[in-house]
């Protein structure tokens, strides 16, 4: 292709992204959160956002904040620890309906994923007005199958710009690039909006006087190469001229289950990092069990603010599903790389999977807490396991008052709101921790996503 041309000559590439998603199904579920602020996450004072809805944004919240700092500018928010079956249901309709519109769609995670609509049998016009009305189509299909969800379409010639374009008009925006205007869209913008500039590649850039897609644009490739290296300078010299022919990809079979997250600052507190690192194996751990699945090798990435990135690895005698032996392995290996300078990528994954599990190797870890010895009297780790029972947002049964979730507990005590997505807001009520009226309710939802990545901010 020329340096001014599209890689392809129509808008086939969709890229669709479920707006503030962990959030977004909170509200949907629990009528009384909804319009107000909601935030998702570790709820305690390690605790990290993973996502924050658009009522919290508002007052500076979002993802990678850590809760401390997210409850100090929003106090009035509801703070809840993310229902991550809730969460696969809903991502489960929407990508079955991606592959009822096209055989190739490429899931990014839970919330967000390319469409190639070169492929859709039902697409016949491939035109701007033509893709603009199969979007329309889309968004509202997504709205009936989960419930009210609103999700963002950008639609290009390229996966880069239509990633970009699903991001301009949030919420539920709607947003085609015209073959041929792709680089006149990205020109004014701010050269962070090209994929892989960060806050460390964007000072190196702005000290050679680049500070618009439209600067980086005029910057040759050797001297973008002496600036940030040989793989990022010339990947940013073409992704500056829209230069993009990545094709979508259809998954494949999982052979590790990981998450991951790009953070918009580079994240320096040990603390903060570590919570991170706990919260991402834990939801690691929570597939390999959904999926009934267990791994050997835990794995962690990390991308420095230099853009250098660092994997270590650790291999277990025999596999395991089990959060705590994960998450241990994990901060050990964080630990193993020099994270003073920043982080702007981190990622736990567990590979090496089987469908069995040595069920008493790592029984020693069962029930403890982040910061409490592993030993301790029976009646300790049952404190610590009914604790852990009730966690905020959680969705409860009563044997006389009916489905609702939990506001809170603490001193032996849950209180817990009574209402669903089908109801208007309800009562609340409060329990003692050990009433035996009041369960976990559990959700019908099949364990066949293993090969997915959980997002971990959603947008």
């Amino acid at each position: 292709m020329s340096d001014n041309g599209p890689v392809r000559p129509d808008p086939t590439i969709l890229h669709v992204d479920l707006d503030a998603f962990f959030a977004a199904v909170e509200q949907r579920d629990k009528p009384s959160l909804r319009g107000k602020p909601v935030v998702v996450g570790g709820v305690g004072g390690r605790g990290v956002v993973a996502t924050a809805s658009y009522e919290a944004r508002v007052f500076g919240v979002h993802s990678a904040m850590s809760t401390r700092e997210a409850r100090a500018r929003c106090p009035h928010a509801a703070y809840l620890s993310g229902r991550f079956d809730a969460y696969r249901a809903s991502s489960r309709a929407v990508m079955a309906l991606l592959r009822e519109l096209s055989p190739l769609v490429e899931p990014l995670s839970l919330d967000e994923a390319f469409v190639d609509l070169a492929t859709a049998p039902s697409v016949t016009d491939t035109s701007v007005a033509g893709v603009t009305e199969v979007a329309r189509r889309l968004k509202d299909d997504i709205r009936d199958v989960t419930g009210g969800l609103c999700g963002s379409v950008g639609i290009a010639s390229s996966k880069l710009v239509a990633k970009i374009a699903s991001d301009l008009d949030k919420p539920d925006g709607l947003v085609v690039v015209a073959p041929g205007t792709e680089q006149e869209l990205l020109r004014p913008m701010s050269v962070a909006v090209i994929p892989g500039v960060g806050p460390a590649t964007a000072e190196r850039l702005r000290r050679v006087g680049v500070h618009t897609v439209a600067d980086l644009e005029k910057v040759s490739a050797d001297e973008l190469v002496r600036v940030v290296g040989q793989a990022h300078g010339t990947s940013l010299y073409r992704l500056a001229r829209a230069d993009d022919d990545r094709p979508v990809v259809a998954e494949r079979e999982a052979k590790s289950i990981s998450v991951e997250g790009t953070y918009d600052t580079d994240l320096v507190d040990k603390r903060l990092l570590e919570g991170l690192v706990d919260r991402q194996a834990g939801q690691v751990a929570e597939r390999l069990r959904k999926a009934r699945l267990s791994g050997r090798t835990v794995t962690v990435k990390i991308r420095l603010h230099d853009f250098t990135t660092h994997t270590r690895s650790s291999t277990l005698p025999a596999p395991t599903d089990n959060t705590r032996v994960v998450a241990r392995l994990a901060r050990a290996l964080l630990g193993e790389v020099d994270t003073s300078g920043g982080v702007r990528l981190l990622g736990v994954g567990v590979s090496g999977l089987a469908d069995w599990i040595q069920e008493d190797l790592f029984a020693e870890y069962d029930d403890a807490t982040e910061d409490d010895p592993v030993t301790g009297s029976a009646e300790a780790v049952a404190a610590i396991t009914r604790a852990r029972q009730w966690a905020p947002g959680m969705d409860v049964l009563h044997a006389e008052h009916g489905p609702g979730w939990v506001w809170g507990s603490g001193v032996g005590r849950v209180t817990v709101r009574f209402e669903t997505a089908e109801t208007s807001p309800g009562p609340v009520r409060t329990f003692r921790a050990d009433d035996p009226d009041l369960v976990p309710r559990p959700r019908d939802v099949p364990d066949d996503d293993a090969d997915q990545e959980i997002t971990e901010a959603g947008a």
